[in-house]
């Protein structure tokens, strides 16, 4: 039977002033939603009630079965819920009933992607994506885990889960749940569906695919081959800079037992490749770029993978903060979109006992049971993308129904699956599957004539028809990951946390740590995969050698880097180097992030300690902050020299002088920088790179390789234009493009600073000519963006946050992205910044495309002074008061307080619901 209510109780006085100032705001947003709407010929006719049908109750009491106790349901100023229960199973019951009732659609549009069946719900423009979301088959391994691999708690905890989601979604019809659902039931006639346990775990596979590695960047590496010597290819994927940039771990340990340790294993592992594979390589540029667009296309929950997703993460010592006791701080960089991906929530045991076991508060995702980062009543932990090595690609060859594996023809493993299609005929595909995984080149045309014209030597087989690829990743096999979540909100010291970090196999995260004893730690997790001698992963490889099959056994738990109480007395992690790898007996990756951004979080905290002072979390707060441009202060001494003889380009020179490096909202200096930046990429780099990295709608005349334009005399240039999403396109002016450039900056010479001659500019052939051509350049281009005033200009202009609902937000009418999209915010903050509010430097679009998604300073001395702001707000629900209303406070780098103990959350709430059996 559906839920029943009593009356709602009587609220505080800041209870009442709040729900009064929400009430006032709905009341003004929907006569604005009835003007918008009421004219439009959708077919029906959208009134108050469809708009308010959706919110969610939050006073009084509900009558929800399957609860064994009651439960209490606090929620603050902005709608965060804390939720009380007597037993874990009513504790999990209440959240999935929590969860659901203020973001359903988005869990609902989640697990359609996870499962690829994105077109049951809108429809034929989908099935493309679905049909390569179930070539990877991310809910087939998660059915998998949940039958072969968690453990009887952790099934129990799911199904607790999804009955409360179920009993929410029981008697409700979909605008009962969503405005979004009132919009699909006008074009189809889509019902929301029961929720199950699965649903739950898929959604780590898509967390995984977006934090997957470096198969990007092995793409890429391929796709220069056709423009790009190796030694050019090599210049644009520097080293990591060890002696300049810190690894997290230099005073950790690892098992050298499990292990034998050759300091020459790192520099033995040269560009991956034999012989043999790089003459299947030659030739499938446009196979690859194929591949490319396929990977654009896939729902990029997380964020854009082309610039690298990144997190800051740090703790500090108490012998170094104000308390005494350990800071902690994270803020995981990730797409922008509305609703966030992290919902704020604490889960209470009213008495720890083994009948119920937790008390964890911080961000959970919508759809998944548990706390992914925040801390307990012991222990508090954070994450950021380790960025492991765990997907290769393989070449195969494929005759009919077999493939070629060492001289040997092995039969392909197939399985057809149904893709329903909402006001369509369904569609049947065909899924292969060689030892190394599934073929993802049957998803596109193009993809399906990998290597049919290229040219192979003799050890490699006949190429025939071509070459298949295949993708080899650690997701693709059951885990355990779901285990180590609630593992984790239960750590009660560094050895569990420890015990719990080891279960969580993908995707591999760097996990910090630090206790109400005063303790801090760090730990590298990960099912990571050891490959021969020699082979680094950066190459797609040949197949049919065994030689490049993964080795049985994954790098041992034992044997992954990790810090305790290093005397340093701090520990930082933003995605750089792990360990130097001269140091450490396997290979992690040859794709780290640069360490920028960590870096000046290591100089930073030094820079204080060393000053005698003591860290506060004020200071941590402006930390985050942080928006100084390392990658500025390396060009402008050289830009300042620069002799301009143009007085308009001169006018804009003059910004840099005294600009101290910092990228605040209302810096014209910031702006003109930036834009001198992106030119000085694009002259240098960008334009010599194949059509597959350049961004669409980038021409360019170019001499096409020999045997693969229309002409093969070089003297003869062809006009050609960018293939690549602009978010994913090259140069995307991150911190490796920083390192490319530092290391040729003192070289006046360099061939990179070539530049042919345009029919308004000169060729250039030293740095300062191709600086002050990119100086020129920016300044016009500002023009026609900011105008001809530069007093008028700003960084915040240029660099501005939408934020949009990840699906009619997007692709709907018009009226529906007005109604669900929010924004401009004219942001500070950049590319490899702290504050890294990211851009991409190829599109030629300033927008930020991915954000700090959330901020948190955890207070181990006393958890109710610690401190955490979210993107947007609590609810999913479009004209919620707690739709975006924290989103304000995070432009501006401000934190919410963080109740935790009953005390302090009872002084807190305004709102209190009570779920009863």
């Amino acid at each position: 039977m559906p839920a029943t209510t009593t009356a709602p109780s009587a609220g505080t006085t800041a209870g009442k002033t709040s729900r009064k100032r929400g009430r006032r705001l709905r009341l003004f947003v929907l006569v604005l939603v009835l003007a918008l709407v009421a004219g439009v010929a959708y077919g029906a006719y959208w009134g108050v009630s469809t708009v308010r049908a959706s919110f969610p109750q939050t006073t009084g009491t509900l009558k929800v079965p399957g609860l064994t106790g009651q439960v209490e349901v606090k929620r603050d100023d902005y709608g965060v819920p804390q939720i009380y229960a007597d037993s874990d199973a009513d504790l999990f019951m209440a959240q999935g009933y929590v969860q659901a009732q203020d973001r359903f659609y988005e869990m609902d549009v989640r697990r359609h992607m996870t499962s690829g069946r994105l077109s049951e719900m809108f429809g034929s423009g989908q099935v493309d994506t679905d049909a390569f979301l179930r070539t990877l088959g991310w809910r087939k391994v998660a059915q998998q885990e949940y039958d072969t691999k968690l453990s009887p708690a952790t099934k129990k905890y799911l199904q607790a889960y999804s009955a409360g989601v179920n009993a929410y979604l029981k008697g409700k019809d979909g605008k009962d749940i969503s405005v979004e659902y009132a919009a699909l039931n006008l074009t189809n006639d889509y019902k929301p569906e029961a929720w199950s346990p699965v649903d739950s775990v898929a959604w780590l596979k898509a967390m995984a695919w977006d934090l997957r590695g470096n198969m990007q960047d092995e793409i890429d590496r391929s796709l220069m081959t056709s423009r790009l010597s190796p030694q050019q290819i090599k210049d644009l994927y520097p080293a990591y800079p060890t002696a300049t940039h810190r690894p997290i771990v230099d005073e950790g340990s690892y098992s050298k037992a499990s292990g034998k340790f050759d300091p020459n294993r790192a520099a033995s592992a040269s560009d991956g490749t034999s012989n043999t594979a790089q003459g299947a390589l030659q030739g499938m540029q446009s196979q690859l770029g194929a591949l490319s667009d396929t990977l654009d296309k896939i729902p990029s929950l997380l964020g854009p993978n082309g610039s690298g997703i990144g997190s800051n993460s740090w703790v500090v010592s108490g012998q170094y903060t104000t308390t005494g006791m350990p800071l902690l701080a994270n803020d995981p960089h990730l797409a922008p979109m509305m609703p966030s991906l992290w919902y704020q929530m604490g889960l209470h045991c009213r008495t720890v006992s083994s009948k119920c076991t937790y008390d964890v508060a911080g961000y959970t995702f919508s759809g998944m049971p548990g706390v992914v980062i925040g801390h307990n009543q012991d222990v508090s932990w954070g994450f950021t993308n380790l960025g492991a090595d765990v997907t290769d690609l393989y070449l195969e060859k494929i005759s009919g129904s077999n493939y070629l594996y060492d001289n040997q023809e092995k039969p392909l493993a197939t399985r057809e699956e149904v893709i329903k299609v909402a006001g369509g005929a369904s569609k049947t595909i065909t899924i292969r599957e060689t030892n190394n995984g599934p073929l993802v080149s049957d998803r596109d045309d193009e993809l399906g004539k990998v290597g049919q014209k290229a040219p192979v030597n003799s050890a490699a087989p006949d190429r025939g028809t071509g070459y298949a690829v295949a993708l080899k990743w650690t997701a693709l096999e059951p885990g355990k990951s779901m285990d180590a979540v609630f593992e984790l909100n239960r750590a009660s010291d560094f050895k569990s946390f420890r015990a719990a970090a080891k279960d969580f196999e993908v995707p591999s995260q760097n996990l910090i740590y630090a206790d109400t004893k005063g303790n801090i730690g760090y730990q590298a997790p990960g099912r990571i995969p050891m490959r021969a001698d020699g082979v680094d992963g950066t190459m797609p490889a040949p197949g049919w050698d065994p030689k490049y099959t993964w080795k049985k056994n994954y790098v041992p738990f034992e044997a992954l880097p990790y810090e305790y109480n290093p005397k340093r007395g701090f520990i930082v992690t933003a995605n750089q180097a792990v360990i130097d790898e001269k140091k450490y007996p396997y290979l992690l990756t040859k794709d780290w992030g640069y360490g920028t951004r960590s870096q000046r979080i290591n100089d930073l905290i030094e820079s204080k300690i060393k000053g005698g002072g003591k860290i506060s979390t004020e200071d941590m707060q402006k930390m985050q902050m942080d928006n100084s441009s390392e990658i500025a202060a390396l060009l402008t001494p050289a830009l300042l020299k620069i002799d301009v003889s143009d007085p308009s380009v001169r006018e804009a020179q003059k910004l840099l002088e005294g600009w101290d490096y910092t990228q605040e909202n209302d810096s014209a200096a910031a702006a003109y920088f930036n834009s001198v930046w992106r030119n000085v990429l694009k002259l240098a780099f960008g334009n010599k790179l194949p059509k597959e990295l350049r961004p669409k709608g980038e021409c360019l005349y170019v001499t096409p390789p020999a045997g693969t334009g229309p002409v093969d005399d070089p003297d003869k240039k062809v006009w050609e234009c960018g293939e690549r999403d602009g978010d994913s396109a090259q140069p995307d002016g991150g911190d490796r493009w920083f390192e490319v450039v530092r290391k040729i900056f003192n070289d006046q010479n360099n061939s990179w600073w070539k530049a042919p001659a345009t029919r308004l500019d000169k060729a250039t052939t030293t740095r300062d000519q191709l600086l002050a051509r990119a100086m020129k350049d920016a300044r016009w281009e500002l023009t026609a963006k900011l105008g001809k005033d530069t007093t008028t200009w700003s960084w915040g202009r240029l660099h501005q946050l939408m934020l949009k609902n990840q699906t009619l937000g997007k692709e709907g009418p018009g009226v529906l992205q007005y109604m669900l999209n929010r924004g401009p915010w004219n942001l500070g903050g950049g590319e490899a910044a702290v504050d890294a509010t990211g851009w991409n430097a190829a599109s030629g679009d300033y927008g930020v495309t991915w954000v700090p998604s959330m901020r948190m300073v955890v207070n181990l001395k006393d958890f109710d002074k610690s401190k955490w702001i979210n993107l947007t707000g609590a609810s999913g629900h479009a004209y919620s008061a707690h739709y975006s209303d924290q989103t304000e406070k995070w432009a501006k780098g401000e934190l919410l307080d963080w109740s935790f103990t009953g005390k302090a959350v009872a002084g807190s709430t305004v709102d209190t619901l009570k779920l009863t059996p």
